[in-house]
């Protein structure tokens, strides 16, 4: 279980604080992430752009269409579903897995029982030249 400290719980009281005062409300994601926008910093031209995580905050959450948006690739912001910026054979957006029971594990990995098809000779090793 991961340690509480005081200092994380105001992190999040202030980052809270400084959305509801200085944050506008641009859009949300199909997880539920809602994204915000507020004044550049002093000495800068570009807006601050910034998430407000549903659940645990984990960047990997964030859709490849939002993503582009927080860092400026783009200034459109993204319909909620994100279908306009999907193509057909796209798959949804899914956060990362690793370390978790879905992550995704090869044929033949040792947490699936470390069996290999064996290999079918149609494979020669290329060489240099001599």
């Amino acid at each position: 279980m991961a340690k509480l400290s005081i200092f994380g719980v105001l992190t999040n009281v202030q980052m809270i604080l400084h959305t509801l005062t200085r944050g506008s409300f641009v859009g949300k994601d199909a997880l539920g992430n809602k994204y915000y926008r507020g004044k550049p910093r002093k000495g800068t031209k570009r807006e601050r752009r910034w998430v407000m995580y549903v659940g645990a905050p984990e960047a990997s959450t964030v859709p490849p269409e939002w993503h582009g948006w927080l860092h400026h690739q783009t200034d459109k912001v993204p319909p909620i579903d994100g279908s306009k910026y999907r193509k057909p054979w796209q798959q949804p957006h899914q956060a990362n897995q690793t370390g978790t029971a879905g992550a995704y594990l090869p044929p033949g990995h040792t947490l699936k029982g470390g069996n290999r098809d064996g290999a079918t000779g149609d494979y020669t090793a290329w060489q240099p030249p001599q």
